[in-house]
């Protein structure tokens, strides 16, 4: 007997990026495949072609969902910060909490961090991440954080361009290292250390002057 379930019109191709990101979730972009997300969908590997011109069209979707879910973790950070601090302050923590946030969805979500940024565009765009000519949400984050970071003293303007990009390497390239390097090895503890002076050292580094106390 046939284990395919049938679907409504559209909902295959949620399906299919709902088991792509739980084939990325545990083993990373390499997991995912037309072939073993319509086997865990129940459907023949087909079926996936009505959605998916190749595999690089799912992964792609799938990298999408990955963002957003990175994403959402900063902004549950963000918006459990402090709301007593004067206007710089407060723009400076949630820049902190941007970085932190960061790190922790790379340790907690491994797969999800590694297929994330997978795949991009790749044509020229100014020196922004895009997908599908979309600024990706996480890098939209930062950059608006690093905008109100100016709109609130916090950073000066003739500092702000490309912020993002000082920013984004130092936080990324410790996330990076926390789960594929040698810092995975260490306690959580120790982790949490060094992800807090990586933080720290690139919020001081972007406004060329010592942050403000941590809240």
């Amino acid at each position: 007997m046939s284990t395919a379930r049938t679907y409504h019109h559209g909902d295959l191709r949620r399906a299919l990026i709902d088991e792509g990101l739980q084939l990325a979730r545990s083993g990373g972009p390499a997991a995912v495949t037309l072939r073993e997300a319509t086997r865990a969908a129940g459907v023949s590997p087909n079926a996936a072609y009505r959605h998916f011109a190749d595999r690089d069209a799912l992964v792609r979707a799938v990298a999408r969902e990955a963002q957003l879910a990175l994403a959402a973790a900063i902004i549950e950070r963000v918006d459990a910060a402090p709301d007593d601090l004067a206007p710089a302050a407060a723009a400076i923590e949630r820049l902190r909490r941007v970085g932190l946030a960061y790190i922790a969805f790379a340790r907690a979500e491994r797969g999800w961090f590694e297929t994330a940024f997978f795949t991009q565009d790749t044509h020229a765009n100014d020196g922004i991440v895009t997908l599908d000519d979309e600024i990706v949400a996480p890098f939209r984050l930062l950059m608006d954080t690093l905008d109100a970071m100016v709109e609130a003293g916090a950073l000066a303007a003739e500092r702000r361009p490309y912020a993002e990009w000082a920013c984004w390497s130092a936080v990324h390239g410790f996330a990076d290292i926390a789960v594929h390097g040698p810092v995975r090895w260490q306690p959580a503890p120790v982790i949490d250390a060094l992800a807090a002076s990586v933080v720290e050292s690139a919020i001081t580094g972007v406004r060329g002057t010592p942050a403000l106390p941590v809240a």
